[in-house]
Order: C-alpha cells, then sequence, then structure tokens
C-alpha cells in the first residue's frame, strides 16, 4: 500500500460547527455564546453513541484557542487549530475517564489545572466518559468546578448522565444531543461518496443509514464496510447482504399476499425465504416499516414514499388494503418481533405471526343478529350469497328494516364512513334509492363526502348504482349502533347479576359485610 488508509469516521470528522451534521439545539448555544463572550467554564455534553459528544467538545476547544478568535469559526490555518485537528495541542488535555477511575489518577490530572496554558488561550480538560469516575475523583473534580481558574474550561461528555452526582451536574451547562434522523445520515453518507468518487445506490444508503440507529459514526463505520464488502461500491444488493436483510422485493410480496388475503399462498412464499437464511425480526422491521408507509399515504393522499419504496408501490398498496386491516397488520408485527425468541424456532414464530395476520382482521359493524366480517382469504368476497341474485336481476331488491346490519357488516367501508352508516337505520328502498333515518344525535355525521362513500360501498354491494335518501320516520328505528350499545349493556348487567349471585361473593357479604360497586363490574371478553 502506498499510503495508511484513514477510516472514514476519522477523515470526514467535522472540524467546524458549519460541518457539523444534526444537533441544530447545541451548535446554535455554543455559537451565540462564543459570539458574546458568555462562555460558561463547565459543558456537559450527554447522548448516546457515535452522535458528536467529543466532536463538539473538540471543536468548542478549536474555537477558544483558535489564534485568530475566541471565534465560532475558527480559521483552522494557525497552530492551534492544526495541532487541535492532529491530537497533539499541549493544552487540550483528553482523559478516557473509563480506564482512569482512580482518585489518583483524577488528582494528578487536576493538579496542574492552576498553572497557565503553555500554549493556548484557554487550558482544555475534554474528560470523556465521566460517569466512570469513582466518589472520590467526583468529588476531587468538584472542588476545581466550584472554583475553576480563569483560564480552565471542562468539557464533559457521558452516555450514562444519570450516574454523575447532582453537585456535579448543577456546575455545568448540559446539553443532551439527540440521535440524528436517517434521512440526515443517508444525506451525509452520499455527501462523503460523492466527494470520495465511490459510486453507490441510494436504497443501499437508506438501508446502512436505518442500520446505523441514530449514530453517525456507526453509520460512516458500517459504509466502510460496505465498500470493503462491495468491492468499492455500496449497492443495495450488497447493503442487504452485509446487514442480513432480505431483498425488498421479498418483503413487497409479503404485503402483496396480505392484500390478496391468500393465506396458503402467504404460507408458501414465507416458507420460501428460508434459502435466503434471513434475520426474520429484520423482516418483520421491514415488514411493519412499510406498513407505515402505506398507513401514511392513506392519509396524506400526496405522500410520494421515498427512495426505497416507489411512489406508485405505495399507492397501489394502499388502495389494495384496509386502512384497519393496516393498523393490524402493524400491531401483529411489532408484537409478533417482540415474541419471536418465545418461538420454538424464528421461522415458525415468523410464519405464525403471518397467520395471526391473515386469520384476525378488526370487527366489523355488527347487525342485530350479530354477524361480523369474517378474516380475509377465508371469506373476503365481495358480499354475501345473498346479493348475487339480487346483481344478476339488475335490481336492490327492498330488504327488512332488520338487515341493515348484516348488509353493513358485509360492505367494504371504513372510518367515519361506517359510523355514520352504524347511525343510521334502513326504513326501505326504491328501485336504486335506499331510504334510511339518522340518529338524530348523530345529524353532525351528515356530510356529502361521507355520503358519496357509504352511497359507492352499497353501489359496489349491490351491483349497480345506488342513490341515498334520508328521511324522517315516524316511528324511531333501532340502528345497529343504538343495537351494539343495547347488547353491551345487556352484557353488562348480565355480568353484575352473575357476579350478586356468587356464592364466594355472597360469603364475603355475610362474614365481612362487604359491598360491590357496580359500576366497576364488566364482562370477561
Amino acid at each position: 500500500m502506498s499510503e495508511t488508509y484513514t477510516a472514514l469516521a476519522r477523515k470526514w470528522r467535522p472540524k467546524t460547527f458549519t460541518e457539523l451534521v444534526g444537533q441544530d439545539h447545541v451548535r446554535r448555544a455554543l455559537v451565540n455564546a462564543l459570539e458574546t463572550g458568555r462562555v460558561h467554564h463547565a459543558f456537559l455534553f450527554t447522548g448516546t453513541r457515535g452522535v458528536g459528544k467529543t466532536t463538539i467538545a473538540r471543536i468548542l476547544a478549536k474555537c477558544l484557542n483558535c489564534e485568530r478568535g475566541p471565534s465560532a469559526s475558527p480559521c483552522g490555518e494557525c497552530a492551534s487549530c492544526r495541532e487541535i485537528d492532529a491530537g497533539r495541542f499541549v493544552d487540550l488535555i483528553e482523559v478516557d475517564a473509563a480506564s482512569r477511575t482512580k482518585v489518583d489518577d483524577t488528582r494528578e490530572i487536576l493538579d496542574n489545572v492552576q498553572f497557565a496554558p503553555t500554549r493556548g488561550r484557554y487550558k482544555v480538560y475534554l474528560i470523556d466518559e465521566v460517569h466512570m469516575l469513582s466518589t472520590h475523583s467526583f468529588n476531587a473534580l468538584l472542588k476545581t468546578l466550584e472554583e475553576p481558574p480563569p483560564h480552565v474550561k471542562f468539557l464533559l461528555a457521558t452516555t450514562d448522565p444519570q450516574k454523575l452526582p447532582v453537585t456535579v451536574l448543577s456546575r455545568c451547562l448540559q446539553f443532551n444531543l439527540k440521535r440524528i434522523p436517517a434521512a440526515q445520515i443517508a444525506e451525509h453518507l452520499k455527501g462523503v461518496l460523492e466527494k470520495e468518487g465511490i459510486e453507490f445506490e441510494t436504497a443501499g444508503i437508506a438501508l446502512v443509514a436505518q442500520a446505523a440507529d441514530g449514530s453517525m459514526r456507526d453509520g460512516l463505520s458500517l459504509l466502510d464496510q460496505l465498500i470493503a464488502f462491495g468491492g468499492g461500491r455500496a449497492g443495495e444488493a450488497e447493503a442487504r447482504a452485509m446487514l442480513g436483510t432480505v431483498a425488498r422485493d421479498h418483503v413487497v410480496q409479503i404485503a402483496e399476499r396480505l392484500a390478496a388475503g391468500d393465506a396458503a399462498e402467504l404460507i408458501h412464499f414465507a416458507q420460501s425465504l428460508e434459502q435466503w437464511a434471513p434475520d426474520y425480526a429484520q423482516v418483520l422491521d421491514e415488514l411493519a416499516s412499510l406498513l407505515t408507509r402505506i398507513a401514511i399515504k392513506q392519509v396524506v393522499s400526496d405522500y410520494e414514499g421515498d427512495e426505497l419504496y416507489a411512489p406508485e408501490l405505495i399507492a397501489r398498496l394502499a388502495e389494495a388494503i384496509g386502512a384497519e386491516d393496516v393498523q393490524l397488520y402493524y400491531q401483529t408485527a411489532l408484537i409478533g418481533r417482540r415474541d419471536l425468541a418465545l418461538a420454538p424456532d424464528p421461522r415458525t414464530g415468523f410464519e405464525m405471526v403471518l397467520l395471526r395476520m391473515i386469520a384476525f382482521r378488526p370487527v366489523a359493524e355488527r347487525g342485530q343478529g350479530g354477524a361480523s366480517a369474517q378474516a380475509p382469504g377465508l371469506a373476503r368476497g365481495p358480499a354475501s350469497p345473498a346479493a348475487a341474485p339480487r346483481r344478476a336481476q339488475g335490481g336492490v331488491a327492498p330488504p327488512a328494516s332488520g338487515d341493515w346490519g348484516g348488509i353493513l357488516a358485509q360492505l367494504d367501508l371504513q372510518g367515519m364512513a361506517r359510523q355514520l352508516a352504524s347511525h343510521c337505520a334502513l326504513t326501505g328502498s326504491d328501485g336504486a334509492v335506499v331510504k334510511l333515518s339518522i340518529d338524530p344525535r348523530s345529524r353532525s355525521l351528515r356530510t356529502s363526502a361521507l355520503e358519496d362513500k357509504l352511497a359507492q360501498a352499497l353501489s359496489k354491494h349491490f351491483g349497480q348504482t345506488i342513490r341515498l335518501e334520508f328521511v324522517t320516520a315516524s316511528e324511531p328505528a333501532q340502528t345497529p349502533a343504538q343495537a351494539r350499545q343495547r347488547a353491551s349493556e345487556e352484557e353488562v348487567e348480565a355480568a353484575r347479576r352473575a357476579f350478586d349471585a356468587d356464592p364466594g361473593v355472597q360469603g364475603f357479604r355475610e362474614r365481612f359485610g362487604a359491598t360491590t360497586v357496580p359500576e366497576t363490574i364488566r364482562p370477561v371478553k
């Protein structure tokens, strides 16, 4: 090798505040302090690994000791700036508290605090992982923090601020550094690759940024690893192979089979993933991530997705999967991932998660007879068998008023439009006109948009264009919502009667004079 290779995390470490990615709240406070000359004597930077704690501390040390400063924009050219960048500035004393926890080590470091700086304007003590110091070491540090010489600045960094004594915390300005968003990490990584002249694929960089988990340093280290793994390029296939994630198309195919409701095909495809030896927890993570994008598209019509999934794909899946199903699939994926370690083996656990998704769906509005929607893929047809003859005849047979709950259970209707329908009662029909009466307390649900959705759902159910007509009934009819409320009240009342009749409860009353609180008794579901 002609020259020593420098890791990307070191080569592209920010040297000024303008180069810093993220942490704008910290940068703004420090820049303002430097520009106004109100620089505190002790700073504490907290946050998880790789978010910029020691980087910001070194930039601050450079700002304080730049020969053309102090300034929020150090020149980077003077001897002090160059020596700080090279890590050999004599007045920047960096201490790794994890390896120097004894009180004697701390005293040895602090003995020279009283002496003036050798080269710079300030003597700066940068103590990393400061929470690792012993109690005696903290006491020694505290004495200096209480009455520091004017030429000394303390920059403390830690991933665990809870372990610091409150006496130390109270004498420092504390800055909590946040995890860096994956989008910002990806953007920075792309900029680094462009400057390095390395070929890359945007989707591959997005995967690396996501795997970095908020740490820019981890992102750059993973990028280094990906370039080596990919033989000098950073592609999506190489990133997935390195990170152990399945191909994006596999996750899309799972979502498409969920939309189709075909349990047999879904499990067959899930079993075919075995040849890739996937991390099934990551597969569920990616599926949940895709479902999140679908859910956003369903409520934000102009959402265009991102580099991982094309806008047309997200739009197609958002149309194919009901909004309530998306929420259920997402929750099932999260719970299944948590319970994956409890399964006989990861593959079995993964397949069972998919079966749960396909076997259960949100309960549709129940009619007076208690009918409910079945699982998608078991009986997710467009309508009940009784609806087929009505379609064939080309008209709407006038249904009896008691059938409205059953019809509603079969409609492909979600959200507020279903709420409108459930608070209505069917009073009759006249050809293609369906007449409904609405619960007077729910008249606010009547909007043209919701009425249109209800009419479209009925048109799809009966196979012809349906118009709605809202009428005022002479005698108030019971709506599905009222039927559910009455059934719920009857269940509660039955549970209370059963509780009161329980021999054990009666025994408590007789022996101890116990009383029951009816409002707290609920039926067991």
